[in-house]
């Protein structure tokens, strides 16, 4: 690990001012991904900016009858609270696949949405990769892509989004609020927040570098019934190959989005009209335009069965 400053601001203004000095600072919360990329020389901030004293830890009601959970709630405060519980319940699942119980306790709101892909080219630094080295090449076009995308990718990369709790954010419909280093704030649709690689693959959202994320909002409650269901290849501290976040309604309407499959959470909403014809007719309409490798071409049929698998516990 390369010899890094540190610093621990009172305010998000100061945080994110503190960042705009620096080009190449990074927020850190719990660290549970950034300090793993700085042991492999992955990241290699020359400073590091500590938010954790922001204060800003706090699950709460908002008018309109949703919730504002402040950026750096961890994720078993988050899966544990109660009102998420009854009212979000794809949230609470999906935070609980993740990771294990010693990183949910760590992790953080924003952290997660943040998190960086655990492409194997990504993390190999004697590997071709654009996200982590702009216009090396892509290693894993050529190579073992068997955890990676089969939607939205580019001839520049095909890595995956690993997040759980950013697939139930996008069924959701969360939104995103930030603030700059000149202390202006925005609210960012989690539908825009994440991006496709494009020729920018080393881009995952976007956020600009002095941008920190301040809370993460969710609209009134949808109701209907809500299913995380995450396929793996084992229980425990794995990432998804295919997870599916669905709610669905009594009249059969609904929605889904689909993690493990793409650069994002993958959501099509004009797809989900397709969900009273079920899995099959769903899945080919939210999947249309994939371009899988040899490798991951059978993503495609365990989405669809995912989908059926979820669909199916939510409708008994």
């Amino acid at each position: 690990m390369k010899s890094f400053t540190y610093e621990r601001p009172g305010t998000p203004a100061e945080a994110a001012a503190a960042m705009a000095q620096r080009p190449d600072a990074k927020f850190i919360a719990g660290g549970t991904n950034l300090l793993d990329l700085m042991k492999l020389q992955v990241e290699a901030p020359s400073h590091l900016v500590d938010v954790n004293g922001l204060g800003l830890d706090a699950i709460e009601e908002t008018p309109e009858g949703g919730l504002r959970i402040g950026a750096l709630v961890r994720n078993t405060d988050l899966a544990a609270d109660d009102r998420v519980r009854r009212d979000y319940g794809v949230l609470a699942r999906a935070l609980l696949a993740g990771a294990t119980g010693q990183l949910r306790n760590q992790a953080t709101t924003a952290g997660n949405l943040l998190q960086r892909t655990r492409c194997p080219y990504f993390y190999d630094t004697a590997q071709a990769c654009n996200k982590r080295q702009p216009g090396s090449g892509c290693s894993a076009l050529d190579g073992v892509s068997r955890q990676l995308a089969v939607i939205g990718g580019s001839d520049a990369c095909i890595a995956t989004n690993p997040s759980d709790m950013a697939v139930a954010m996008r069924v959701l419909d969360a939104t995103v609020e930030t603030v700059d280093a000149g202390g202006t704030g925005r609210t960012i649709p989690i539908a825009a927040f994440h991006r496709l690689p494009g020729d920018e693959p080393e881009r995952d959202t976007v956020l600009k570098h002095d941008e920190l994320i301040t809370a993460v909002t969710l609209p009134k409650p949808l109701g209907g019934v809500q299913v995380y269901r995450k396929v793996r290849d084992r229980a425990s501290y794995a990432f998804a190959l295919v997870s599916v976040a669905v709610v669905i309604q009594p009249d059969g309407t609904g929605r889904v989005a689909f993690g493990g499959l793409a650069h994002k959470p993958w959501r099509v909403e004009a797809a989900e009209g397709e969900l009273p014809r079920g899995p099959k007719a769903t899945a080919s309409a939210a999947l249309a335009g994939a371009a899988p490798t040899p490798d991951n071409a059978f993503k495609l049929t365990l989405a669809e069965r995912t989908l059926g698998a979820a669909l199916k516990q939510a409708r008994a």
